[in-house]
């Protein structure tokens, strides 16, 4: 359901129920070939159900709250192709969390099944609609727990997720900010890694919605104006491949789809390109009705066809129908040079390998016959590695968000052991990355590895299709370097867990020394003393404190100034003359501060607060930000494009300060750019005479080289907000020989 507007929930009662029914027999509709015997009625009891719970609810929109529920259940069934279970536990996702209704009624009415899934979209969902803080990593950790133990949970969650997104205009800013981070950040992945590529590509771009308000609009201008030329390209590109295609006799589909537009802004930032030299805005896709046995050489004869009319680039050309992604998609992807000089990409699948791309995961239950093992064996894999990370008692869980969420995008390598079994790693894995592949054991003990016959380090990158031997040796222990040699989740929480079991055994020989000491002033090893301890000598924890008492950081003569009242240790009082001085430092600085305090960034309360901006992204007014509260440096201030926004707004939300800008035009703020063009006679003066001369903005630093006709220059300079600074890119822009200007992220 798009994204409705409060105006359109006018309706009186009457109205309101006829939607609602509207919603519902939508609903069944795309349930009809799925229904069973006595499906269609437990499908109307969990309507019921739902409705009832929600009766007296309503959604930020001002809709029945109903509605979200049908949507959720409608995404589910349409977009990601799941059945009737699915689609009931869809409906009641919400119920056990926010309403009377509980658990044990879920599962009276319709079994277990529904009650451990609902359960489980209970425990993971912080619904958007209600007053709690974004989700943090915790939650994001239920999440994966959940996902290992039933993949529905997290298919559903993602059709919730993806409804929200589309119902996000009537949220306040920031709740809207929290919740598009959090969607890059975790969900996006998600569905990249089950396969959900259409879902994904919505997600992010419904993010880029929100996040990057400016570029969004922009380049979903620039799509619609050039929609009528691109479609004339496509039609010239397809036609002959059309003809051939028909008189071999196959039964296809051929069509051309635009790239998202957070994919073509990605290519935009990462290249330094306009958009008028992004040459993939689309992809061709070709869709064979092929049996099974024969969909491989089909593809293979349909990448003949097209590159007899249009030469491939070889090294643009992806074989996914050999060797699968790990999250099963199939497919031949090959770019080749089109009319007018235009490079574009050629997707070829078949009709059961399109199913896997759109429905990703879902698929794989109706594909479980025939031959998908492959694939199936695949997500076994990737699941029972979430299970194993997950399980592990004390990982931190942000620690373990990083590696797990640079796992879920990555592209795989395809690696063999001895014996040839296949082994699937991600790109730039290493050798030691494969040794914990096989066993944690054998992780622990690898002093090297033979790659195709080749003694090579633990650190040696991959590359698909070695075959790997890993050397042990019974002396070898991990060591904290090795955590810069990995890449995978696994080995990182296997060297942590073999590093703390190491920290542990060192600890306890500092425990003992510790407790000697003690025994000698005669004072017992009570919770207390060991936390008074800790608390002086500034350790997180006794473990670390009994650490650093063994490897010698901690000189214990220092207890001699503790005072003994009867069992308890007294920590010194701090008599040090050079005490003060931080204080005074401390007097200074709210002084200094004192100046940026007058400026510009009105918390919720509306009182002027010390803040400071960001060097990740360097802010200036009229920057969309938003405030976050560090632990250390107080209020910081960050651009929401900032390369760190999305982190922080998915895992710390609770920290962030709703911001804004007030116009003040005495202060200036830094900002830098990076101008390349052509290296013309006289372009550095044009350049400066614009700058100072015509909008009298101060320059703070100016290096240019220039190498082979070009030049490359980055200019400091101190402007007073945004407009100015746009002002400034504008009048650049209309140089001669300009080629591209960039604001510098630091």
């Amino acid at each position: 359901m798009d994204t409705v507007t409060v105006q359109k929930y006018n309706l009186d009662e009457e109205q309101e129920k006829k939607e609602i029914v509207r919603h519902y027999r939508a609903l069944l509709r795309a349930l009809k070939p799925r229904l069973k015997k006595g499906d269609r009625e437990l499908v109307r009891t969990a309507f019921e159900m739902a409705a009832d719970a929600h009766k007296d609810m309503r959604r930020k929109s001002g809709e029945p709250y109903i509605l979200h529920p049908l949507a959720v259940s409608q995404i589910t069934v349409e977009e990601i192709g799941l059945g009737v279970r699915s689609a009931i536990c869809a409906l009641l996702h919400d119920t056990v969390e926010d309403t009377e209704v509980t658990l044990e009624d879920v599962e009276r009415e319709f079994g277990s099944e529904i009650a451990h899934i609902v359960d489980g979209l209970t425990k993971i969902s912080t619904v958007i609609d209600s007053n709690t803080s974004t989700m943090q990593a915790e939650n994001f950790k239920k999440i994966l727990l959940t996902l290992a133990d039933d993949p529905r949970v997290i298919l559903i969650k993602l059709a919730d997720r993806l409804h929200n997104m589309r119902t996000l205009d009537s949220m306040s800013r920031e709740k809207q900010l929290k919740i598009a981070s959090e969607t890059v950040f975790i969900y996006a992945p998600l569905a990249h890694r089950l396969g959900l590529y259409n879902i994904k590509s919505e997600l992010e771009d419904l993010a880029m919605k929100y996040t990057e308000q400016d570029h969004y609009r922009e380049i979903a201008k620039r799509l619609k104006e050039t929609k009528r030329e691109r479609t004339r390209y496509i039609n010239e590109f397809i036609k002959p491949i059309k003809e051939v295609l028909q008189e071999e006799g196959f039964n296809f589909e051929i069509y051309g789809r635009p790239k998202s537009i957070h994919s073509i802004w990605n290519k935009i930032k990462t290249k330094g390109v306009q958009f008028e030299e992004v040459y993939d805005l689309f992809a061709i896709r070709i869709i064979l009705d092929s049996a099974v046995e024969k969909e491989k050489a089909d593809c293979w004869k349909v990448y003949s066809i097209i590159t007899d009319f249009y030469h491939p680039s070889p090294e643009r050309t992806r074989d996914w129908l050999s060797n699968p992604k790990g999250n099963g998609y199939e497919a031949l992807h090959v770019t080749v040079m089109g009319p007018n000089g235009k490079w574009v990409e050629v997707q070829i699948r078949s009709k059961r390998m399109n199913d896997y791309a759109e429905k990703g995961l879902a698929a794989h239950w109706r594909y479980k016959e025939g031959n998908s093992n492959v694939q199936e064996s695949k997500f076994e894999q990737w699941f029972s590695q979430i299970r194993e990370i997950l399980n592990s008692p004390d990982t931190n869980t942000l620690d373990f968000l990083a590696d797990f969420k640079s796992n879920l995008f990555t592209e795989e390598i395809y690696v063999y052991t001895p014996k040839g079994d296949l082994k699937i790693l991600p790109v730039g894995s290493t050798a030691l990355d494969f040794a914990y592949s096989i066993h944690s054991a054998v992780g622990n003990k690898c002093i090297g590895a033979k790659v195709n016959y080749k003694l090579v380090p633990l650190s040696h990158k991959l590359r698909s299709g070695d075959q790997v031997e890993i050397i042990t040796s019974n002396k070898q222990k991990p060591s904290e370097d090795w955590l810069n040699i990995v890449l995978t989740a696994k080995a990182k929480s296997k060297i942590k867990d073999a590093l703390k079991e190491e920290k542990r055994k060192v600890a306890m020989d500092g425990k003992d020394i510790l407790h000697r000491k003690l025994d000698h002033m005669k004072v017992s090893a009570s919770q207390y003393n060991i936390n008074e301890l800790v608390q002086f000598y500034k350790q997180p924890s006794p473990l670390d404190l009994y650490y650093q008492v063994a490897v010698k950081n901690i000189d214990l003569r220092e207890l001699k100034q503790f005072n003994v009242l009867g069992d308890k240790l007294e920590p010194p009082k701090p008599v040090k003359p050079a005490e003060p001085a931080p204080a005074e430092e401390h007097h200074k600085s709210k002084e200094s501060s004192k100046k940026d305090a007058e400026l510009i960034i009105f918390g919720e309360s509306s009182d002027k607060i010390a803040y400071k901006l960001a060097n990740c992204c360097r802010p200036i007014p009229g920057d969309d930000v938003f405030g976050f509260v560090t632990a250390s440096e107080g209020l910081k201030i960050h651009r929401t494009n900032c390369p760190n926004a999305a982190q922080l707004l998915a895992n710390y939300g609770h920290r962030v300060v709703k911001t804004k800008w007030v116009k003040n035009r005495e202060i200036s703020f830094l900002t830098g750019l990076k101008i390349v063009g052509m290296d013309d006679v006289g372009v550095i003066h044009k350049i400066t005479n614009i700058i100072s001369g015509e909008l009298k903005i101060n320059i703070a630093g100016l290096t240019i080289e220039s190498k082979e006709g070009l030049f490359e220059g980055l200019i400091k300079v101190f402007v007073h907000d945004k407009d100015e600074l746009e002002e400034l890119v504008n009048r650049l822009k209309g140089l001669d020989g300009i080629q591209s200007i960039q604001r510098l992220e630091d």
